[in-house]
């Protein structure tokens, strides 16, 4: 079955082109005029969703949180924008990626490879069979092989990057991670001015969801000027 792809952007010019790009690879490709459509559209079998940030009533990333609700899928943002705040609002509303306009069709192809390549495993659906790498800290598991996470058990629903930020964490316990360091692993982009304030604000998140008390964290804890480390 062929991933399916929405595209959401209020210029039907730019949906038609990345539409007849993304078509000619394969992909299901259905269009979304806003963000309210959107999230009329989006369901379980949305692999990928490419969101504009400039659109009238509600901006791409009023509409991102709002799709974050629904749907893991990653969230590919598209815009005009360029600037380090934008990316740092864009991945903490909940984005994966940020390609600004102009682009090239090589470059939004790789970048949508690489997401829906990374969704597929945390999924569960690749097909490559791997060695079952369970790491723990207190009473979470974390299953590397099928990219799932639990706490006593159960199993938690976390975003991709969280998934992300926890596994590279255990997988270095008892190391303490700069927040450059962890950056640059996570999002797989060279660390910049204001990126902190991205990283903050998914700690925040991945607390709230396996901390008993996210304020006074046993798990992920932080040295103040330094970064994050778990024992």
């Amino acid at each position: 079955m062929n991933e399916k792809i929405m595209i959401v952007d209020d210029d039907k010019d730019i949906r038609e082109v990345i539409q007849v790009l993304l078509s000619s690879e394969g992909y299901n490709v259905i269009e979304a005029s806003n963000g309210k459509e959107a999230l009329e559209l989006v369901d379980d079998d949305t692999d990928l969703i490419i969101l504009d940030v400039m659109m009238p009533e509600m901006n791409g990333y009023q509409a991102c949180v709002l799709l974050r609700e629904k749907t893991k899928a990653p969230i590919l943002f598209l815009t005009a924008k360029g600037q380090d705040s934008d990316k740092t609002l864009g991945f903490s509303s909940g984005g994966d990626d940020y390609l600004t306009k102009p682009f090239s069709y090589n470059e939004l192809n790789g970048r949508v490879k690489a997401l829906l390549r990374r969704y597929h495993v945390y999924q569960g659906k690749s097909t490559t069979q791997e060695k079952q790498i369970i790491y723990k800290t207190g009473n979470i598991e974390v299953n590397s092989a099928k990219r799932t996470a639990s706490i006593d058990g159960e199993k938690l629903n976390l975003t991709d990057l969280e998934y992300n930020i926890l596994e590279y964490l255990l997988m270095n316990k008892q190391q303490v991670i700069s927040p450059s360091q962890l950056f640059e692993a996570i999002w797989h982009e060279e660390y910049y001015y204001g990126a902190n304030n991205t990283i903050m604000v998914h700690i925040r998140h991945l607390r709230q969801k396996i901390e008993k008390d996210p304020t006074n964290p046993e798990h992920i804890k932080t040295i103040w000027g330094k970064g994050y480390y778990c024992e």
